[in-house]
């Protein structure tokens, strides 16, 4: 029996054990609804369809299609092309609602509210003092945190909440809203209060061609136009095709690349965010069962789909990080265990937090993520309550994007064999009034203070500059920082100077010690002319060589043939092409490695 049915399994007993059953029917018919409203008032806590919402839908889902509620600004795309952003993106404000799991609710804000501000949505006018009180109690102060009352139905604004997205990729902030794939008519409307609240339009999929079901946590975007959920997006929406639910997808939110995978057998809400989480644009964190257990199966199933069918919007293979799905006392969710999930986690700015349950497994988790964010304070929040109903923090948790975003987006070094040659260090820096300046720090020890190398504007918005060539054995620690032409100034890792990324040099990467390809230096680089891109085979391969832009696209296929083992090279023109920051693809079937390529007027 799960915690939370208690409660009714008690009334109901006594009710069955009464002599109400030998009353007259109109005290019985009160006693029938005392039932129903103690049921449907615990059931707030629920993440799945209930029973009665199911019969409820059809009515629920024409009331929407086609409706306007006060405070929306258009039931038709922006006019101007839009970027939702990532969970890592600076933040304005956090969202949560106030129904539910008191002590978890206010965990949250404790770990929130020194990173942003808190949107606390709650449901009573008479709500505000004992919040304030409840909080007090836990020793959080109020500072940073806003109350909005409104009426609400459940606690999971991760589905029902507002997305930020903005229109020319870091301009105005705009808010984008779905039909919610829940009868919750209350909880539907939250994101007009948001919107009405930071002062941001808001554009709605309700209405035909546009009219879209849809719920947060089956949703994750790279903030560069990818986007990642279950096939329940297709099956809530049996008047969509594939196509049509693409192109709403593209219009409203800037999503170009929809990639959906099959739904989990043993997940009752079908929510990627239960298993699945990118941690940056290249990076996948991906929950793993024991062999054959549960889900694993189809899990490993769907990421093989990903790794086999798609590439990271740098042009390179998603790296991946496994994470554990511990058992529930030995059970797991095909044994009636609850669903433990650690990928159900939340950015806010410089922190991110993760679910607990009080289990071993728990230090390992939060260990994975300190290593893998580097400088990002890991909060760890017991998530016991709430994981009964298939849901932790992700899903009770909802992000706001700044208003001024300065965006850069950065593939991180790899390992290199290069003592020679600078190391590229290639970003794209975006700010609505433009790039002022933009400066690499990088520094071989975490004891000693960072040096610092200029980034040169190379074209539009692509930036580029080097690190020092470095002697063997050398690991080198580095981050961006960059100031718009109005002041703004923004770092990447968000946690530098004590978060960065880092690569190591004279430390032959898995590719290279594994495979058939050893890629060396670009020459020259930056390049004017003719260009040598040279490498080694240890066996006779097939290799391709492709020039691909910074969206992954390939601009020019170099060649496409069999060689033999040994020192090999290409040469293209880089003369033909325009002035900008590329990659160098060279692909075996054994091996894929990708380097920098500045390519100058």
């Amino acid at each position: 029996m799960k915690p939370l049915s208690l409660p009714i399994t008690v009334f109901l007993f006594t009710f069955r054990s009464s002599k109400i059953f030998r009353m007259k029917p109109y005290y019985r018919l009160i006693s029938f609804l005392l039932i129903f409203i103690c049921t449907s008032a615990y059931s707030q806590g629920d993440h799945r369809m209930l029973p009665n919402e199911k019969s409820l839908m059809p009515a629920y889902l024409q009331s929407r299609v086609g409706s306007v509620p006060p405070g929306i600004t258009s039931i038709t795309p922006p006019s101007s092309p839009v970027r939702t952003i990532a969970e890592w993106e600076e933040l304005q404000a956090l969202v949560i609602g106030w129904k539910t799991y008191p002590t978890m609710l206010r965990e949250i804000v404790r770990a929130a509210k020194t990173e942003t501000k808190v949107i606390i949505v709650y449901t009573s006018p008479d709500n505000a003092t004992s919040l304030t009180s409840y909080l007090a109690a836990g020793g959080v102060d109020t500072v940073n945190v806003v109350l909005l009352n409104a009426s609400l139905n459940t606690v999971w604004s991760r589905d029902y909440g507002p997305w930020s997205a903005y229109t020319n990729d870091v301009d105005s902030l705009v808010t984008i809203d779905w039909i919610y794939n829940r009868p919750r008519p209350q909880d539907d409307l939250v994101p007009v209060v948001i919107s009405n609240y930071i002062g941001t339009p808001l554009y709605q999929t309700t209405t035909a061609p546009w009219n879209l079901i849809h719920t947060g946590g089956n949703f994750m975007t790279d903030g560069l136009g990818t986007g990642f959920s279950s096939n329940l997006i297709v099956d809530e929406n049996p008047s969509l095709s594939i196509a049509n639910i693409d192109t709403i997808m593209s219009r409203f939110m800037g999503i170009n690349r929809y990639i959906k995978m099959p739904t989990l057998p043993y997940d009752a809400i079908h929510h990627i965010d239960m298993h699945m989480k990118l941690l940056n644009e290249e990076t996948i964190l991906m929950g793993e069962y024991p062999q054959g257990i549960a889900d694993g199966p189809q899990i490993e199933a769907n990421l093989q789909f990903v790794l086999s069918n798609y590439m990271s919007p740098f042009g390179t293979p998603y790296k991946v990080i496994r994470i554990p799905m511990p058992d529930d006392n030995g059970l797991y969710p095909n044994t009636s265990g609850d669903y433990f999930t650690y990928t159900n986690s939340s950015f806010i700015n410089k922190t991110i937090i993760v679910p607990t349950y009080n289990i071993p497994e728990d230090s390992t988790a939060l260990r994975i993520y300190r290593e893998a964010l580097p400088g990002y304070n890991v909060v760890g929040i017991t998530s016991t309550l709430s994981i009964s109903a298939l849901g932790a923090l992700h899903c009770i948790t909802k992000e706001i994007g700044t208003a001024d975003p300065l965006l850069i987006v950065h593939q991180p070094l790899s390992n290199t064999i290069d003592t020679i040659y600078d190391y590229l260090v290639d970003a794209r820096i975006q700010h609505r009034s433009g790039i002022a300046s933009a400066v690499i720090y990088y520094r071989t020890d975490t004891l000693q203070p960072y040096s610092s190398a200029i980034m040169v504007n190379v074209n539009g918005n692509e930036f580029s500059g080097a690190i020092p060539a470095q002697s063997p054995g050398t690991r080198v620690y580095y981050y961006i920082e960059a100031t718009s032409n109005s002041g703004k100034i923004a770092v990447r890792p968000m946690p530098a100077p004590t978060g960065y990324w880092y690569f190591d040099v004279d430390a032959v990467t898995g590719i290279e010690e594994t495979n058939d390809l050893i890629a060396k230096s670009i020459f020259p680089n930056p390049a004017r002319s003719i260009t040598c891109i040279p490498f080694d085979l240890t066996t006779n391969s097939h290799v391709k060589c492709s020039l691909v832009d910074i969206a992954g696209r390939e601009i020019l296929r170099i060649a496409d043939k069999n060689l033999k083992a040994g020192d090999q090279k290409f040469f293209f023109d880089a003369s033909d092409y325009s002035p900008g920051v590329y990659m160098i693809r060279l692909e075996t079937k054994k091996s894929v490695h990708v380097s920098s390529l500045v390519i100058q007027p």
